[in-house]
């Protein structure tokens, strides 16, 4: 595989849609959209001390609640068809997605039970803590894992992969192509799963999406399918090797470890701007320690500061030593924008 991306918008039919898509991306709009995040769930962030400690007492609680978000398994529908249905597809680089305005449009009343959208249109923002944590949208740190992928000379093959936080679900999607075994996806939102996560694989995986998304050696994007809804034609093998669920981590990692269905540990974890909030470090650690593989290993990448919210690269390995439970490696940083890195993290003691 070879994944040297580069975000030049081709001057097609689909440049306007891919302009949009990589403003989304941009460090600019990630710093503005954290900030105003941060703005919604922090409005006494300047209060007196007196109220500054109740405002802790609620935050408090309100971890506690994020803490039982329930796990759940999503089945892969027989008709795929049903899964593409009124789904309008772009393409970015080799992937098609969901256009995230055609959701924000059409995805309404059972669709989005947790009024995740609604929510997230309304506030103007893309994370609401505890509510909804940006899995609508595609943030630029996935696309530095990709190229990690390709410099490093990944390999997937026959592999067990999970895809932490995975919004629109392009790392394992990457992982599939690069033939893993199985690649479970996870997301902390059913609503993501449902109208995101699932109809990128199976576009993605169905014939016309596989010829489509093969990449040559000059990394460079095929001429992308049209906008209009695609439609599915049979299950290929493929869709037999995933399985995809929701819920907050130590829920899902519950369901896994209990399930009837047997569920081997991984042997790579990939996750992607998963650590802004420090409140979530701990959750991580302990699913990471749990369902990775002694000799696995998981690709992180993150922005080396969270501007307004508090989390980073930095504070999270820090996190990590403390834990003395795994040893972690800066495999690479990107100085473009704002500054970024992915770490390699693996057990200690383990070859």
């Amino acid at each position: 595989m070879d994944f040297q991306f580069n975000f030049a918008v081709d001057e097609n039919e689909n440049s306007e849609a891919d302009a949009q898509f990589l403003l989304l991306c941009s460090p600019k709009h990630k710093q503005e959209s954290r900030g105003k995040s941060r703005e919604t769930a922090d409005p006494a962030a300047d209060s007196s001390p007196k109220l500054a400690a109740a405002k802790h007492g609620d935050e408090a609680a309100s971890k506690k609640k994020l803490c039982v978000k329930a796990a759940k398994e999503h089945s892969i529908p027989e008709d795929l068809n049903k899964v593409l249905e009124n789904k309008v597809m772009e393409t970015v680089l080799d992937f098609s997605y969901v256009k995230l305005s055609e959701v924000e449009m059409t995805c309404s009343g059972d669709a989005d039970s947790e009024g995740i959208v609604s929510k997230s249109v309304s506030s103007h923002s893309d994370l609401i803590p505890g509510v909804y944590e940006g899995g609508l949208k595609i943030w630029e740190c996935t696309f530095d894992l990709m190229d990690y992928f390709s410099e490093a000379e990944i390999k997937f093959t026959n592999k067990t992969v999970l895809d932490l936080g995975c919004g629109a679900g392009l790392l394992g999607i990457v992982a599939l192509q690069g033939e893993a075994a199985k690649v479970h996806f996870q997301d902390y939102n059913s609503t993501v799963i449902d109208e995101i996560t699932l109809p990128n694989v199976v576009a993605n995986c169905i014939s016309e999406g596989r010829r489509m998304m093969g990449s040559g050696k000059d990394g460079k994007a095929r001429k992308p399918p049209s906008k209009r809804p695609r439609k599915a034609e049979g299950s290929p093998d493929v869709l037999n090797r995933c399985r995809f669920f929701s819920g907050e981590w130590s829920q899902v990692s519950q369901l896994l470890l209990n399930s009837n269905k047997p569920c081997s540990k991984y042997d790579i974890i990939l996750t992607s701007e998963t650590i802004y909030n420090p409140d979530y470090y701990s959750a991580l650690h302990d699913t990471l320690a749990q369902l990775l593989d002694r000799k696995g290993r998981v690709y992180l990448a993150s922005k080396v500061h969270y501007f307004g919210v508090g989390g980073g690269i930095y504070l999270f390995e820090k996190f990590i030593e403390e834990k003395n439970v795994f040893r972690t490696s800066m495999v690479k940083t990107i100085d473009q924008g704002l500054q970024r890195c992915i770490m390699e993290i693996a057990f200690k003691n383990c070859c």
